[in-house]
């Protein structure tokens, strides 16, 4: 993926989402130090819920994330929930933008969103890191590594967030969840789908213990400094909960196995020539820096099928939105279509490594 597809910010044009005086009024009473001529943006990222980009003259710029418009599925696109989490883990010391209001009237701009500071840094859409020196492309990895350990680390009771969701049963819980976001969603029949949804939940492995978990962490969901191999900001929380931390770090490790140029993917690159690190030895960095001897290899492998399940499930809901005529990214026909295909690469995991 490259940052002049998927990075950047388009201008709303004449038929903006939203009515965009009503918004500047509503900020003005609600946001200290809102001054000067409002201008806004939308992010081009992003495939579930619409992000913007608000200028004030010289002011410091402020990122504006709300509810796509629509019918929406039950729990689905969860801005209140990502407002939560990121204002408890920045008293907590995660790097996360600084969140400043949360509007839970609808009748604003239609939807409930939430402000937060701007954070100003790189953006990588393409896991190679072209143009990087290998001990770059090194400490990059490194760092994202180090953050999602931090992340797994953190006692959700210790930053408010004890409540944020169940412990125990995560797989079950989920599997359960997603299974109804993809029937309520669902425009075609996916064999392979079908199989998932029988077979993942009478084959859920052990417990893991509870952690936060983000739930999309992933490279071009991270803020880097300007010219540091330093974590920023982490973006997107919208999935987040209490959760199995192995079942986080497969669905962020999913990109060493899948083809470059598909959700992150390295598979195909000279790893070692680049100075990215391998699956094993990524995966030996978070267990050391967790605590852990080393990953059931058994849990490892559900962990990456569920997570490939549960891209299937949301990009069948992209796919519907589309239909539905809802969608709110450029490219959501695009990734909607490769729900078939997701699907059918997670059932044909679970024959080879978890069947065998």
């Amino acid at each position: 993926m490259s940052s002049e597809r998927f990075g950047g910010t388009v201008p709303l044009g004449r038929r903006a989402p939203f009515d965009v005086e009503r918004l500047e009024r509503y900020l003005r009473a609600h946001l200290d130090e809102f001054e000067g001529r409002l201008t806004i943006e939308q992010f081009r990222g992003g495939q579930s819920n619409p992000t913007f980009l608000i200028r004030l003259d010289d002011r410091p710029r402020l990122v504006l994330r709300k509810k796509p418009a629509g019918a929406l599925l039950p729990s689905a696109h969860a801005v209140d929930r990502e407002y939560r989490v990121m204002s408890a883990l920045g008293e907590a010391g995660v790097p996360v933008p600084r969140m400043r209001h949360l509007c839970e009237d609808p009748g604003v701009i239609g939807t409930v969103f939430f402000v937060m500071d701007f954070v100003g840094g790189r953006s990588f859409w393409d896991p190679g890191l072209s143009g990087m020196e290998p001990a770059e492309r090194a400490r990059v990895y490194d760092e994202m590594n180090r953050v999602m350990a931090a992340i797994h680390a953190l006692d959700p009771g210790a930053v408010g967030l004890a409540d944020f969701g169940r412990s125990g049963n995560y797989f079950e819980r989920q599997i359960a969840r997603w299974s109804k976001q993809y029937r309520a969603s669902e425009t075609e029949p996916i064999p392979a789908m079908d199989r998932l949804i029988e077979w993942l939940p009478a084959h859920v492995p052990a417990d893991d213990p509870t952690t936060l978990v983000h739930g999309d962490y992933r490279l071009d969901n991270l803020i880097f400094h300007p010219t540091q191999p330093r974590v920023l900001a982490v973006l997107d929380w919208e999935l987040s909960t209490l959760g199995s931390p192995v079942a986080d770090f497969a669905y962020h490790v999913m990109g060493w196995r899948m083809p470059v140029g598909e959700l992150g993917g390295l598979r195909g690159l000279d790893l070692s020539a680049l100075g990215i690190p391998d699956e094993p030895a990524y995966v030996a960095s978070y267990c050391r820096r967790t605590g852990r001897d080393a990953i059931d290899p058994q849990l490892w492998e559900y962990a990456m099928a569920y997570n490939l399940f549960r891209i299937a499930c949301i990009r069948q809901g992209i796919r519907k939105r589309v239909l539905d005529g809802t969608a709110t990214s450029a490219h959501a026909a695009e990734v909607g279509a490769r729900a078939r295909s997701t699907a059918e690469q997670a059932w044909q995991l679970v024959e080879e490594r978890l069947l065998a």
